[in-house]
């Protein structure tokens, strides 16, 4: 996900579900029954078109004549965002290759989230789409606040009273009040929260801070990582690579594999979308996880301790490949909505391997690379995770522009294990914890998250 840590815009705001009503129903009954001719049914098919409310996100759509308008909405302001234009019956693709389809049952499917968001039907607009906001200090500090106060779900479990923080900053807001003061005040505010899916943008200038004791993957400490595991655990064989160099497979000596994903996104240097992603994601599955190997199989490694995030999706269809039977991986759910089952179900005449599987993370394991190690937790095949606990944030991002035109990133999602827990803010915590690519680690050529796997697989001490 920034996908999530660096995901689009629209992955995280546009969202949607609906009911069909009784006459659309009957429509198509009767249609299908032969009681219309071919035209009049189609003439009468039920439609997207209309205004929609998404559910536990924030917005509402617009969607007439080929086009879908976002507008990003609290209760005291509503912002139009960015739109779509129609490429298909339903589907619908932004300007930055986003693809999202509206069904006319009440779902929308953004392309690479896992799962569908609810959509329900209004007769028009909010009233305060109809008219621009004001752009001063203090109605942006009104609609900051309130985006964070209706949709950010983790101020309780961390200890934060979003109230008393608008009663200190409030008053320190006045009409003489520079960007770069609101910019400062806005950073102070979330600054407690220490959520990487938080952030505060005013042209070239953001912030953001994570999980204390932790840093986010950038590509030397990535390169670093990645050549130490060549040098050390590989013994200098170079693994073979796919997906622009994101993912990477080498078989080990006993039976095992060793299979590296540093992200669930940028698979396709050429095409940014998710459809692209996906075709170099399965070329890379099917040579990994070819049947030969999948036969001789004994335990393989994934070592997601540097993975930046991306799209769920893609992390679901790799889980796809891991089991033979499906289960669930998480639910999904806003503070307005009840959760949402997401399943893994077996890859379909593809090749699978269920065997015993050890899962490496770190904190720099981040978002789409968090879903997806939870969607592995109840596989049900043994699995274990070593390292160090995950950075803490699941959620998709909403991005949410503010009136002055600063912007804000927020989560506004729960991803549930089958026992209702979440695991925002602290992480998913390993079975067997070791050190993860620390200063003496690299000094000393150790790694340690490597060697307990390899030893756990060997010996089958896997939970």
């Amino acid at each position: 996900m920034v996908n999530s840590s660096a995901q689009s815009a629209l992955r995280g705001r546009m969202t949607v579900r609906n009911r069909s009503t009784r006459t659309a129903a009957a429509i198509v009954a009767l249609a299908l029954a032969g009681g219309m001719t071919g035209t009049a049914a189609a003439e009468q098919r039920p439609t997207v078109d209309g205004f929609w409310r998404v559910a536990g996100y924030g917005t509402v759509l617009s969607i007439a004549d080929g086009r879908l308008q976002e507008y990003q909405t609290t209760a005291v302001s509503c912002l139009q965002g960015d739109s779509a234009k129609e490429t298909a019956r339903g589907v619908y693709r932004a300007a930055d290759g986003t693809v999202l389809t509206v069904r006319p049952t009440g779902s929308l499917q953004v392309a690479g989230s896992a799962g569908d968001r609810t959509l329900r039907r209004i007769a028009k607009l909010p009233a305060a789409c109809g008219h621009s906001l004001p752009e001063d200090p203090v109605t942006t500090f009104d609609v900051f606040w309130q985006s964070f106060e209706e949709n950010y779900p983790f101020f309780a479990a961390k200890g934060i009273d979003w109230h008393a923080v608008r009663d200190e900053y409030r008053p320190k807001v006045h009409a003489d009040t520079t960007r770069s003061e609101l910019f400062t005040l806005f950073s102070r505010m979330v600054k407690p929260l220490y959520d990487a899916h938080v952030a505060v943008f005013d042209g070239d200038r953001h912030f953001a801070r994570v999980r204390p004791g932790t840093s986010m993957p950038d590509e030397k400490l990535d390169a670093k990582a990645k050549a130490h595991v060549v040098r050390r655990d590989l013994k200098g064989n170079e693994p073979r690579e796919f997906a622009n160099g994101r993912i990477s497979y080498a078989d080990l000596p006993g039976g095992q594999g060793y299979l590296r994903i540093s992200g669930f996104a940028a698979y396709d240097k050429q095409d940014p979308s998710y459809a692209a992603q996906l075709a170099e994601l399965d070329k890379a599955l099917d040579a990994v996880f070819s049947t030969r190997r999948t036969a001789r199989l004994k335990g393989l490694i994934i070592d997601l301790r540097i993975n930046g995030g991306g799209s769920d999706a893609l992390g679901l269809r790799v889980a796809e490949r891991l089991t033979d039977s499906p289960y669930l991986a998480y639910r999904k759910r806003t503070q307005y909505t009840r959760p949402q089952p997401i399943l893994v179900r077996p890859a379909r005449g593809m090749a699978r391997y269920s065997g015993p599987v050890a899962v490496l993370t770190g904190g720099t394991t981040v978002s789409a690379g968090e879903t997806f190690t939870q969607a592995l937790m109840d596989r049900p095949s043994r699995t274990l995770r070593i390292g160090e606990p995950t950075q803490g944030v699941f959620s998709d991002v909403l991005d949410r522009r503010l009136p002055n035109g600063m912007a804000v990133w927020l989560p506004n999602e729960e991803f549930l294990t089958s026992r209702g827990r979440t695991f925002d803010g602290t992480g998913i915590p390993p079975h067997l914890r070791t050190s993860v690519f620390t200063k003496e680690e690299f000094a000393k050529n150790r790694d340690s998250a490597f060697d307990a796997a390899v030893a756990a697989l060997r010996d089958q001490r896997l939970s």
